[in-house]
């Protein structure tokens, strides 16, 4: 085991072919981020890390030429050994455990590969005992049964190839005793069965069913089978000697033994040889820690840091506190070039160029600000001010220096920038004249509104005129002034009004300031002027707009009377149409009512006439005026029950019963319904619906829409037509729609249908009967299961009536 300076030891550096190190160039691209490499794959062009100081006094590297490194140079040269460092006080307390349990995990598993292979053998040779037991005994029943050799002699022709392989006897048992053996054994002949298979076993009774067992004989442990000769009270025992099963498999144990107690004496060795070299280095640790903490705690609190830029190989040393300025977490690993390129801002330009500017330019010295990213998001200002030296060994050039933050002098300096910005941008945008003075009559600054409002000229306004010269440059002249207030004392102040040259007004106030200058605001006042003109003009036609004022007053209260007038009216209107309406629906209601009682016998009668109950009507014309009479009572008695059922959807007196329905069966019903009617025109119906699609509504509504829905496209349609009826699932609804290739409907009616009574026919044009009350019917139905009812036609090409019904009451 090599002891602590052996770890940090240097490594080699590649030399070219006359022998020499290579020398550092300046690249026309950044160098790759060393931080990231793949597994197993050495960087091109990439010598290993060397310590990051190059330049020392002889004393520093005379000591580093010696095979011992210590501090950021062992970090420089081994990037991971901080990381084991900061790791070894848990390996040392885990390795103990997970050497017993690594050693314990070897043996179990030795152990269970042991057993596995010992089984696995047992079971081949069971098995291939069985396999010559059965060829043989199959084998000599064939041959008893052709021939009528003796068995002896069918016994030894019918021994499979290999039979007495790996130590396995091969007995033919006759009447209880051994016959014949192979390989032949003398001594056996004549011997009862129990000499090979052992005392009171059943396979001699059970034969092939009693399998491979172990046993007992006088001639040791065996496995031993016994199968029946077929056709014959003879059976075939072949037995192998438990002994020879299992020798390879002791010697392979025995090799596993060896292996394990070598591999165990290896590993305890490994472990006292790492507690040995730990210790060690954790007492050169120590001292370096100890150093490196009052180095760092120094940086720290002046808010810099070091770092040693490796140019050539585009890795750079940071020491803990540059980590600290920027907010990141300190780590033993140098940064790549990348990852400090990526926090750089980009309008400072980049790493690379100063490194090529630097290179260049043949300067020793380095003085750069430059905006880097903080952890937590924010620019920091810092100043780096570092020497380009090159390595004594290698000719390297490294930037080596001290980052300063100087984020805090930037932020004052931006202030005071800002505000003097501000001062400057909030005295140009006051409506205001505004001009400084200093105590010796000079001009500090003025706004635009000022040289604007004197007309002065740009030489004029320059900071540090005369203010004579100031005055005398105005191109308006003040032609009047008149004192308003005056103040004297250390805050002097004065205010008054001033008339220039074209009629325009100032309000002037002037103030003292501490200096012995003095600050003046001008405010044009000519509107104020011009206003005060106006205002007793406008005072004569104010007195005259109260007079009007209090005329429209009195002609709005008695608009206002009218409109409570006109209110009271609509509401005693209002009450007479909602008793008008309640009115006709019980009239619509008992005349229902009084209508249906006669229909019903009508229509009861006629069907007794038309059916000939009681014997034969006499004329063929009776027959057609009883059918007649029978179809209009029936037509009547269906339009009675559309006027009763919207008058009750009218009056919200229909109570909705919700149960979840096969749609699938209403769509049958609707269509059972249907059919005579649509067979009179030829008329094919058609239904696309998947079976098992349930709805959550009121059964009798819903099968009133569709019947409504196809009853309007049958009545459209002409002979030989078809009329679709579909429904399906979609993500929020559920979706029937009734689809016809009738006459359809023109777009300008559209909007009308589904109002009751309205047809697109007049009652002088129209060629199909109809109250008008099926589609208002089905709306209203649809509406009252919070659905919508949606009528799309061409003239010509048919007409689709689709119902959506929220998905909310569906289920499939």
């Amino acid at each position: 085991m090599a002891d602590a300076g052996d770890d940090a030891r240097p490594p080699r550096q590649p030399k070219d072919a006359r022998g020499e190190p290579p020398r550092a160039e300046v690249r026309s691209e950044p160098p790759v981020e060393p931080n990231r490499p793949e597994a197993g794959r050495p960087e091109p062009n990439r010598p290993e890390p060397v310590r990051p100081a190059p330049k020392r006094r002889p004393e520093a590297a005379r000591a580093a030429r010696r095979p011992e490194m210590n501090g950021h140079v062992r970090l420089i040269a081994t990037p991971t050994y901080g990381q084991l460092l900061a790791r070894e006080p848990l390996l040392r307390k885990a390795i103990p455990f997970l050497t017993v349990v690594f050693i314990l995990v070897i043996a179990a598993y030795r152990i269970a590969i042991t057993v596995d292979h010992r089984t696995r053998d047992e079971a081949q040779a069971q098995g291939e005992l069985t396999l010559v037991a059965s060829a043989l005994a199959s084998e000599m029943g064939r041959r008893a049964a052709q021939s009528a050799d003796p068995l002896p002699d069918a016994f030894a022709f019918s021994l499979p190839d290999r039979a007495t392989q790996g130590g396995r006897m091969v007995a033919l048992l006759e009447n209880g005793r051994i016959s014949a053996t192979s390989p032949f054994r003398s001594e056996l002949i004549g011997e009862p069965a129990s000499m090979i298979l052992g005392e009171n076993q059943p396979m001699t009774t059970f034969g092939a069913r009693a399998g491979v067992m172990q046993v007992e004989t006088p001639l040791g442990t065996q496995f031993a089978t016994v199968h029946h000769i077929e056709g014959n009270d003879a059976s075939v025992a072949v037995t192998q000697s438990k002994r020879r099963v299992l020798t390879a498999w002791r010697d392979e144990m025995s090799t596993n033994a060896v292996l394990f107690m070598t591999t165990a004496g290896v590993i305890i060795v490994v472990v006292y040889a790492f507690y040995a070299q730990s210790a060690r280095a954790r007492s050169a640790d120590h001292i370096y820690g100890a150093t490196t903490e009052r180095i760092d705690t120094a940086l720290t609190r002046g808010r810099c840091g070091l770092f040693d830029w490796d140019v050539a190989r585009g890795r750079m040393f940071w020491t803990q506190s540059m980590f600290e300025v920027l907010g990141m977490p300190p780590r033993d690993e140098l940064m790549g070039f990348r990852e400090v390129a990526a926090l750089v801002h980009p309008d400072d330009g980049g790493l690379y160029e100063i490194a090529e500017r630097q290179l260049n330019s043949n300067g020793k010295v380095l003085d750069r600000t430059l905006r880097m990213r903080h952890a937590d998001g924010r620019w920091i200002w810092l100043r780096f001010r570092a020497e380009l030296v090159h390595d004594e060994e290698t000719g390297r050039p490294h930037l080596i220096g001290v980052a300063l933050d100087t984020t805090e002098q930037k932020r004052l300096q931006e202030m005071s920038a800002t505000a003097d910005m501000r001062l400057r941008d909030a005295i140009e945008t006051v409506s205001e004249a505004f001009v400084l003075w200093d105590a010796h009559n000079r001009l500090v600054m003025c706004n635009t509104k000022y040289q604007e409002m004197h007309n002065l000229p740009d030489e004029a306004v320059q900071p540090g005129t005369p203010y004579n010269v100031v005055i005398n440059a105005a191109r308006q002249p003040v032609v009047s002034s008149h004192m308003l207030s005056r103040s004297d004392g250390p805050d002097t102040e004065r205010s008054y009004e001033a008339e220039l040259a074209g009629g325009r007004w100032l309000q002037i106030n002037e103030r003292r300031t501490k200096d012995g200058g003095f600050v003046s605001v001008g405010t044009d006042i000519t509107a104020l002027k011009t206003h005060e003109e106006r205002l007793m003009e406008s005072e004569k036609r104010l007195k005259a707009n109260v007079v009007e004022l209090k005329s429209a007053r009195r002609t709005a209260e008695n608009q206002t009377r009218q409109l409570a007038e006109l209110a009271e009216k609509y509401a005693e209107e209002k009450n007479r149409a909602e008793d008008a309406n309640k009115a006709k629906s019980e009239f619509l209601a008992n005349m229902s009512h009084e209508l249906r009682t006669p229909l019903n016998a009508i229509i009861g009668f006629s069907e007794i006439m038309k059916g000939e109950m009681f014997g034969a009507l006499g004329s063929s014309k009776y027959s057609e005026y009883t059918a007649d009479i029978h179809h209009s009572g029936s037509y009547l008695l269906g339009v009675i029950n559309d006027i009763l059922d919207m008058s009750r959807i009218e009056a919200g007196q229909v109570d909705l019963s919700m149960e979840t329905v096969d749609l699938s069966e209403l769509f049958n019903e609707a269509t059972r319904i249907m059919t005579p009617i649509a067979a009179e025109k030829s008329i094919e119906l058609k239904s696309e619906i998947s079976e098992g699609t349930r709805i959550v509504v009121d059964r009798r509504a819903m099968k009133q829409i569709l019947l409504n829905l196809m009853s309007n496209a049958v009545k459209f349609t002409p002979n030989e037509g078809c009329v679709t009826t579909r429904a399906k699932l979609e993500k929020d609804a559920v979706v029937v729609a009734v689809e016809d290739n009738g006459i359809g409907i023109p777009k300008r009616e559209l909007d009308r249908l589904g109002q009751p009574f309205v047809q697109v026919e007049t009652q002088l044009t129209k060629t199909y009967q109809g109250s008008g009350l099926g589609l208002a019917i089905a709306r209203s139905l649809t509406e009252l299961h919070r659905g919508k009812m949606v009528i799309e036609s061409e003239v010509g090409e048919g007409t689709t009536v689709t119902v959506r019904l929220p998905r909310g009451t569906a289920a499939s």
